[in-house]
C-alpha cells in the first residue's frame, strides 16, 4: 500500500487562490489613477483636491518650472525634491475626513494647495 500526497493538493489549491485573489485586489488598488498636480510659475494647478476619506491615495506632481522644488506636507507626512520637468509620485492617507495642506518648501509664500477627504455619499 502506498501512501499518497493528494490529500494536500486540495488545501494548496485553496492557498493559491486566496493568494491569487488577495494579489489581484491589491494590484487593482495600486492601479487607481492619481491625481495629478502640475507646479508652474511657484504656483499649484489644480490648488485643492477633493479625494475620498478612509483611503490611500497617489498625488503626481510635474514640476514645470526651471527650478527644483521641494513638494511637502506635514499634515500628509511627505517630504520630496522635483527637478525641473520631472515628475514625481506620493502616497498619503488613509486620511480622515478633513482638509490637509501641501506646499513647496522653496516657495512656500506662493506655492500652496490644500487637500480635502470627504465621506462617501
Amino acid at each position: 500500500m502506498s501512501v499518497s500526497s493528494s490529500p494536500g493538493l486540495p488545501l494548496r489549491g485553496i492557498l493559491l487562490a486566496i493568494g491569487l485573489s488577495s494579489a489581484a485586489a491589491a494590484g487593482s488598488a495600486r492601479a487607481e489613477e492619481p491625481y495629478a498636480l502640475t507646479l508652474q510659475n511657484h504656483h499649484f494647478t489644480p490648488d485643492k483636491l477633493t479625494v475620498p476619506a478612509g483611503q490611500r491615495i497617489r498625488i503626481q506632481l510635474t514640476n514645470k518650472d526651471d527650478t527644483t522644488d521641494e513638494f511637502e506636507s506635514y499634515d500628509m507626512k511627505f517630504e520630496k525634491i522635483v527637478v525641473p520637468g520631472g515628475t514625481i509620485t506620493v502616497r498619503a492617507g488613509p486620511l480622515h475626513p478633513g482638509t490637509y495642506k501641501f506646499f513647496d518648501d522653496y516657495h512656500p509664500d506662493s506655492a500652496t494647495g490644500t487637500v480635502t477627504a470627504t465621506e462617501g455619499k
